[in-house]
């Protein structure tokens, strides 16, 4: 039997489902009465699509998995079924932007279309390196231009404006190509208080940038040539892959765009940028974009250069994808004893029953644009992960990183993805598969570099090939799929082209699973505070919580009369450890573990100590690309920045903030002390930041 049952819900597991996921009127009058409650509404609400003549039998079922664990996304969960109280909202976590074009026409649409976005509640992504850089010339404007980062300013201020109405901060991802001439700009731009804060960021890397790096070779900073600097001998023009491809830009037989060098840097250079920044910083992130598009199963009609704002969901212009998570926690067999177990077989039946209710959830999208609309109805991408590895990990005795978690890691994520692929075949035969599977595409010279085996299978340039057939025999995701499993899809198509990805559900494992490990991680720390969005509130709110896997060993193993005792953590087996203590290169073989089993991608953040060696850090992101992973971000605390979302109480203790009042005197406080500010209680840690980033004004 699973061992939950017998664990009720944290204080600061229900406070977070009833501010966040709990549905209520405008007056804030509670429709879900309790957390059954909730899952009835969405339950019921999923089962809707379904036939008539099944609905109650679906609907029983798709309740079944989620008591057992199928927790869908935030967006499903607060928005399912919620139509009569907040009817323009969305069920979709993940978005991203359609092509930021160099114009101010189209830049202007796209600020609009995210506004519409974000007011709907789901996250959005923007890939940036398609402006010129600053200081080109505009003919139509006869000056000069301010550059991409002046532009992220107004995408910026737009979120934080549609945010600050309610209780909920817009999340944005903003990538940027490692050619553009301005990368450095982009690569610093967390340094300037207050700036680009409704921003994540992160640098598009390719295999010829690490390369150059490993070498220490000169790297070029280019941007597309307009007419005029391609007749000017004293300009230097290279032919380099661009996004945009259209004209005004002249391209060559292989769609590569003729580029003006604005100058060449050492790689190191801008490399040693980067990691110097994301060591302070904890940004920007690392997408290896290359890798990213090698292994998209639509690898065949789309090019992709960002993502949703964690990083999971690599998506093309205007594509969109939902989100589900199984609580692995559910399914561990006698936790902590010699004959601790997981229960293959339950999670095989969870995941069959979540792959259909993620898969309904595209008829209820609610999302506001007509081209994502089009996007998701025509490729029907689900992203399901877990949650609770972390937790489960150490409820099986196994040590995070070691060769027993990294081969449950692997068999967790390759059993997901079997099973969900099969679940998608015989969602085809009885509801039809997705609409890009039967389209036909006409193969070309880029499909074909792209591809080179289709020449081998006799498949020539101008031969029409259906999508199913492209993805299934093609797609190098798949090819470690079982031949019949291929086989099968090639024939009768699939209900979707992406099944699985790995989100960091933090507050829905916070709540929804009492504070299980987030995502792919392990537990942050076994007591610890975590800083909340409140609405309302120019600060977060800090919330005491204890890792599950502590709460279940005290529940089944070892009662605790005292929770906070000091002393505890010398009581608890050694695979307590913290995401700390964890060595980076165990963080990597984990994730590596898993993003072999997962067709879209992982958020993952590797957290490091504050005094963790900067050659050492270095070294994790060359790990992470020779692992081929498709993104690497780490986190280290540094107060001097930001202290983060997950915090350690010590750390707090041990950090003095100091504060300089309007009169010019100085007040000093520990990070952990409570102070009174605008009508308010606050740690001193969260007033500086809300401070630092100009949630207020001065003292």
């Amino acid at each position: 039997m699973s061992n939950d049952a017998v664990i009720a819900l944290q204080p600061a597991s229900l406070a977070i489902w009833d501010s966040k996921y709990r549905l209520k009127t405008a007056t804030g009058t509670p429709v879900d009465q309790d957390l059954e409650d909730t899952w009835r509404r969405v339950a019921a609400t999923l089962a809707a699509v379904e036939a008539p003549a099944v609905r109650a039998q679906w609907e029983e079922q798709f309740l079944h998995a989620l008591r057992r664990g199928a927790i869908p996304g935030g967006r499903i969960v607060s928005n399912a079924g919620a139509g009569a109280h907040k009817p323009a909202t969305s069920t979709i976590n993940c978005t991203v932007s359609g092509t930021v074009r160099d114009s101010m026409v189209d830049i202007l649409d796209m600020v609009r279309e995210a506004g519409l976005t974000l007011k709907a509640g789901c996250g959005i992504g923007y890939e940036f390196s398609t402006l010129r850089p600053r200081g080109a010339y505009v003919a139509g404007a006869g000056s000069s231009t301010s550059g991409p980062l002046s532009f992220m300013d107004i995408f910026d201020a737009m979120c934080k404006t549609i945010s600050s109405a309610g209780g909920r901060r817009g999340a944005q991802m903003a990538t940027f190509d490692i050619s553009h001439p301005d990368v450095l700009d982009f690569i610093r731009a967390k340094r300037e208080d207050g700036r680009l804060r409704q921003f994540n960021l992160s640098c598009l890397i390719t295999a010829p940038f690490i390369e150059a790096v490993k070498r220490d070779q000169e790297w070029d900073l280019l941007f597309p040539a307009n007419a005029r600097e391609l007749e000017d001998p004293g300009i230097r023009i290279v032919y380099h892959p661009w996004p945009v491809a259209a004209p005004p830009y002249r391209t060559n037989d292989r769609g590569e765009v003729a580029c003006r060098v604005y100058r060449r840097l050492p790689a190191r250079r801008v490399w040693d940028m980067i990691m110097a920044s994301t060591y302070d910083y904890a940004e920007p992130g690392f997408i290896l974009i290359d890798k990213v598009n090698e292994m998209n199963n639509n690898w065949f009609c789309e090019e992709i250069r960002s993502t949703n704002p964690c990083g999971e969901q690599p998506l093309p212009p205007h594509g969109a994808c939902l989100l589900g998570s199984v609580n692995l926690t559910r399914f561990v067999l006698r936790p902590f004893t010699p004959e601790a177990a997981f229960d293959w077989s339950g999670f095989r039946e969870v995941v069959r029953l979540f792959t259909r209710m993620l898969d309904n959830v595209v008829e209820i999208h609610g999302l506001p644009l007509a081209p994502q609309a089009a996007e998701i109805a025509r490729k029907r991408r689900h992203g399901m992960g877990f949650m609770g590895l972390g937790s489960t990990i150490v409820m099986l005795n196994m040590t995070y990183g070691d060769a027993a978690s990294v081969r449950f890691t692997e068999q967790v994520s390759r059993e997901m993805a079997v099973v969900g692929w099969e679940t998608g075949v015989e969602l085809a035969l009885e509801k039809g598969p997705a609409p890009i599977m039967e389209e036909l595409f006409t193969v070309d010279e880029v499909m074909m570099a792209k591809r080179p085996r289709l020449r081998h299978d006799g498949i020539r340039i101008g031969d029409p090939v259906p999508g199913k057939v492209l993805l299934a025999h093609y797609s190098h995701y798949l090819a470690q799929f079982p031949s019949e499993l291929r086989q099968r899809i090639a024939e009768h198509g699939c209900r979707f082209t992406h099944h699985t990805s790995i989100a960091p559900t933090g507050t829905i494992a916070l709540s929804l699973g009492n504070n299980c490990s987030n995502g792919i991680e392990p537990s942050f720390s076994h007591k610890y505070s975590r800083n909340v969005i409140v609405a309302g509130r120019k600060t977060k709110e800090k919330v005491d919580v204890f890792s599950y896997e502590l709460l279940a060993y005290r529940a089944l193993i070892n009662p605790v009369a005292d929770p906070f005792a000091e002393d505890e953590a010398a009581r608890l087996p050694v695979q307590f450890m913290d995401a700390s203590a964890i060595a980076p290169e165990d963080h990597v073989a984990i994730q590596a573990a898993a993003q072999k089993w997962i067709d879209s991608s992982i958020s993952k953040t590797i957290n490091v100590p504050t005094d963790f060696p900067f050659d050492r850090f270095k070294d994790i992101y060359l790990k992470a690309y020779e692992s081929g992973l498709k993104g690497c971000t780490t986190f280290r605390f540094n107060p001097e920045a930001f202290q983060g979302v997950l915090v350690k109480n010590q750390d707090l203790a041990n950090t003095t903030y100091r504060f300089t009042l309007e009169n010019g005197e100085t007040v000093e406080l520990r990070g952990d002390e409570e102070v009174e500010y605008d009508g308010e209680t606050h740690t001193a840690a969260n007033l500086y930041d809300a401070l630092k980033e100009g949630y207020y004004g001065k003292l």
